[in-house]
Order: structure tokens, then C-alpha cells, then sequence
């Protein structure tokens, strides 16, 4: 995913709201001379790839975020993972340039993905049918993405 299409993104989290590419081409106006056809192309991409999601209205489409911010960035870091040869050298490089404020925020996620520790010998044996341990709902992961506190949530998002 390029430069444009996260500026594109942003936009449409930024409203909060379907928003026409005559409203996104005008704020992205403001930093940059872009052409309509060039924003027209990036949300059509977008809804191709299921990032935004539209509707018509008149001669024109409305465009709607499908997922929170979190997810695009997980969705970004993962794809920038898969292209690895070696995933691990990978990570070890990415962990060692973060803050410790991102380091701390990476081991609260580890501990929730993880679950909560019961304290027992029993934790470092997988359960069965799941040799992580996890014991997460993947069909609840959605409706916790949605409320994930991080700056591009809805109150932010109003707000700007």
C-alpha cells in the first residue's frame, strides 16, 4: 500500500462519515497538486481491495472505511512481514527501533493475544488443538478492533 493510498485513507477516517473523492481531493489539495482522476483511481483500488466501501448517490459513489486504523496498520506490518526471506532478522530490526513507550505497547498486545496467566506450571504446555495457548476468540477480534483506543479513533477522528 502506497504513500497516496494511506493519505487517501486517512481522509476517509478523518470524516468519519462516506465521503465523496470531490472532499477528499479538496483536502488533499491543500498539501499537494493532485488531479481528480489520480483520487477517483486510489479509492476505486481501495474498494477493490476492501479497505473502503461505497455507495452511489447520483452520478457519483460515497466511499466509507471498512475497518479501523489498527487494522490497516496490522494489515500494512503484516504484509511488509510476508515480503521477508527471513522473517525473524525482520523482527528482531523492527523491534529495535522502537520507543520504549512501543516496546511496552508491543508486550501488553503479546498479553492479550496470549491470554491471562493462570500462574500454574500448566502455562507452558500448548492447550490442545492449539499449540500457542491462545485462547482468544477469533470471531471477537473484529468488534475489538473497533474500539482500540489508538489515535485514529472515532473521537479523534471527529475532532479533526
Amino acid at each position: 500500500m502506497g504513500e497516496l493510498e494511506d493519505a487517501v485513507m486517512t481522509r476517509v477516517w478523518k470524516w468519519n462519515r462516506p465521503v465523496t473523492v470531490r472532499e477528499v481531493l479538496e483536502d488533499l489539495q491543500q498539501e499537494r497538486s493532485i488531479a481528480y482522476t489520480t483520487v477517483m483511481t486510489v479509492l476505486d483500488n481501495l474498494h477493490q481491495k476492501g479497505w473502503v466501501r461505497r455507495e452511489e448517490e447520483g452520478r457519483a459513489y460515497r466511499y466509507e472505511a471498512v475497518s479501523t486504523r489498527a487494522a490497516y496498520a496490522a494489515a500494512l506490518m503484516n504484509d511488509a512481514w510476508a515480503q521477508s526471506d527471513n522473517p525473524a532478522a525482520a523482527l528482531v530490526a523492527f523491534f529495535g527501533m522502537m520507543s520504549d513507550e512501543q516496546r511496552r505497547a508491543l508486550r501488553d498486545a503479546i498479553r492479550i493475544v496470549q491470554g491471562p496467566e493462570t500462574g500454574g506450571a500448566e502455562d507452558e504446555k500448548p492447550q490442545s488443538g492449539n499449540r500457542s495457548g491462545n485462547t482468544r476468540n477469533p470471531e471477537s477480534d473484529g468488534e475489538n478492533a473497533q474500539s482500540d483506543g489508538n489515535p485514529g479513533s472515532a473521537p479523534e477522528r471527529a475532532g479533526r
